[in-house]
């Protein structure tokens, strides 16, 4: 046990840590978004169209602040974007549960997709600025094990307050925004590195990002792990229904798949330390790919778990490595603006897995599944294929850090 904490969860900065916590906090408690569109018609009054109108601006207020957030991670620095979305996102949470007139409300829930979606490229750039490279597949590891934690324990509080009152559920969400502000106000200082040369930090800005190819080869091929990814939440229900099972089932896959990721994330670092990061992401897209092909074979919940088993193995074992390749490809002072070009492949999955799902589902039949297996295929080939160049340049840019004598 001793040899699997120090492997697994020992050695990690403080600092790194108090991130941590923060993350976990901020996303147990933050649950308005899971029932935004319940609580507009239930409590509200509004049409299932109208609801479904603000929701969706929620969503494009939070492609705005992934690049916002992304941008401020660099400029001002992690700490105060990390603050300003975090006590943001409570004072429009207020608004939102307070307010009745509803252009208020379609603002308010725009604005609160901004600050929900703010953190995120802060929060990661702050891991890389404070763990070392070779922990870091370790760091990424625990924080996708801590999100999918807080995940599934949003959803059961979420589910347990909205029956109770909704104003109790966006007061229970304001409050654990704010103990993670006042975590982050009191712990966390601020981790941007300090130009490491006379001639300050690296010049680029949001466009070095998005015209950087080997860094767009990599993101291209992660949109198509969370374009298959995405069939979960999305498009396999109406499997599920179409094999005549209750809408039950489909909540014990999708809590099945996340109790797998609870109890076993933490062992896959010592798994794969000695793969490399792109064999690691080939043989998590292949994993991916299976589990959503044997979708076509099942028919009842054995067959359905069977699958969910082995596409969530792929996610398990995809997310250290994606997160680490993201570190190394990113210039350091530029990481928050790449960690925010990766974070819009999430909304564009959103709309394509179920928009391309739905129709390829209709027509296609249980080729659609096939189909999922086949894009898992090309992404594992994309991996292996894009490794040697950007291993190469990982080493090239490694070079040139420790050739560069630091300032003073």
């Amino acid at each position: 046990m001793r040899v699997w904490y120090r492997s697994t969860i020992g050695g990690l900065p403080r600092m790194y840590w108090y991130l941590w916590t923060g993350m976990l906090i901020n996303r147990v408690g933050g649950f308005v978004a899971l029932v935004l569109s319940l609580y507009l018609t239930a409590d509200r009054g509004l049409r299932p169209g109208a609801a479904g109108l603000v929701v969706g601006l929620y969503g494009i207020g939070g492609i705005a602040g992934v690049l916002l957030g992304g941008v401020l991670a660099d400029r001002w620095g992690r700490r105060p974007t990390l603050l300003l979305a975090h006590f943001g996102a409570a004072v429009f949470v207020g608004g939102l549960a307070l307010t009745r007139d509803i252009p208020a409300i379609a603002a308010l829930a725009a604005l609160l997709g901004l600050m929900h979606s703010m953190p995120g490229p802060a929060f990661v750039a702050a891991i890389v600025d404070v763990v070392p490279a070779a922990d870091r597949n370790r760091g990424f590891n625990l924080q996708f094990w801590a999100m999918n934690l807080g995940m599934a324990a949003a959803s059961v509080i979420a589910g347990a307050l909205a029956e109770v009152s909704f104003p109790l559920l966006f007061a229970v969400d304001a409050a654990g925004t704010l103990v993670t502000a006042v975590l982050l106000l009191w712990k966390v200082h601020e981790t941007r590195p300090a130009a490491r040369t006379a001639g300050g930090p690296t010049k680029g800005g949001l466009h070095t990002a998005l015209t950087d190819r080997a860094y767009l080869a990599f993101v291209g091929l992660s949109l198509l792990l969370a374009v298959v990814t995405m069939q979960s939440s999305t498009i396999l229900p109406l499997a599920i229904d179409a094999d005549g099972l209750r809408p039950t089932v489909y909540g014990s896959v999708v809590a099945y798949a996340g109790l797998l990721i609870v109890a076993g994330q933490l062992f896959v670092p010592k798994l794969i330390d000695r793969w490399r990061k792109g064999t690691t992401l080939a043989v998590a897209n292949v994993f991916l790919g299976l589990g959503f092909s044997f979708v076509a074979l099942a028919s009842g919940v054995p067959g359905y778990l069977v699958a969910a088993t082995v596409w969530t193995i792929g996610s398990m074992l995809a997310a250290p490595p994606n997160a680490a390749v993201i570190a190394e490809l990113s210039p350091e002072a530029l990481r928050g603006r790449y960690q925010s070009v990766f974070y819009l492949i999430f909304p564009a999955a959103s709309f394509i897995a179920p928009a391309a799902g739905g129709v390829s589902l209709e027509y296609l039949g249980d080729w659609h599944w096939v189909i999922c297996g086949g894009l898992g295929v090309l992404a594992a080939a994309g991996h292996l294929l894009i490794q040697p160049a950007r291993e190469r340049r990982v080493a090239r840019a490694e070079t040139e850090r420790l050739a560069v004598p630091v300032a003073g």
